[in-house]
C-alpha cells in the first residue's frame, strides 16, 4: 500500500549524499578486523583442516609380590569400570604374566588414571605400579 492510498502524501525521507568537505575519515584501529565485505564485495577464504585421531595410550598394571589381589581388583573396578569377573581376569593375568592392560585411552585420560591408581596405592601403602605406554 502506498502512502497516498493511506490518505496522505508519501513521507519517505530522502538522504542527500554528503559533500567531500562534510565527510570525515575515521582513523583505523591497528588490529581492527577489515570490513570483511559487509557491503557484499568482500571475499571469503575457506580452508579445509583435517582432524587427526588422537594418539592412544595403554594403561598397564605391573605385578609385585606385596599388593593384595583384592586391592588390584578394587582398583580395576573403581578406575577402569570393570565388573568383578573382568577385573579378576585382568588381575590374574597381571599376577601370572607380570603386566596387564587395564584399558586404552587418550593421553590426558590415561595420565589421569595412572595418577589416580598410584595415589590410591600410596595411600594404602601398596607398591603397586601403574604405567602408560603409547599404543
Amino acid at each position: 500500500m502506498t502512502g497516498e492510498a493511506r490518505g496522505g502524501a508519501d513521507r519517505r525521507a530522502v538522504i542527500a549524499p554528503r559533500s567531500s568537505a562534510e565527510m570525515v575519515e575515521r582513523p583505523k584501529r591497528p588490529n581492527a578486523p577489515s570490513d570483511g565485505g559487509r557491503d557484499g564485495t568482500g571475499t571469503a577464504v575457506l580452508t579445509r583442516t583435517r582432524t587427526r585421531k588422537p594418539n592412544l595410550y595403554r594403561v598397564l598394571l605391573l605385578n609385585d609380590d606385596y599388593t593384595p589381589m583384592e586391592f588390584v581388583v578394587h582398583v580395576l573396578e573403581r578406575f577402569f569400570n570393570k565388573d568383578r569377573a573382568e577385573a579378576t581376569l585382568i588381575m590374574m593375568h597381571v599376577h601370572q604374566n607380570g603386566v596387564g592392560e587395564c584399558g586404552v585411552f587418550t593421553y590426558e585420560v590415561a595420565e589421569t588414571k595412572v595418577t589416580l591408581v598410584m595415589d590410591l596405592a600410596r595411600k594404602h601403602m601398596h607398591p603397586l605400579q601403574c604405567v602408560m605406554e603409547k599404543k
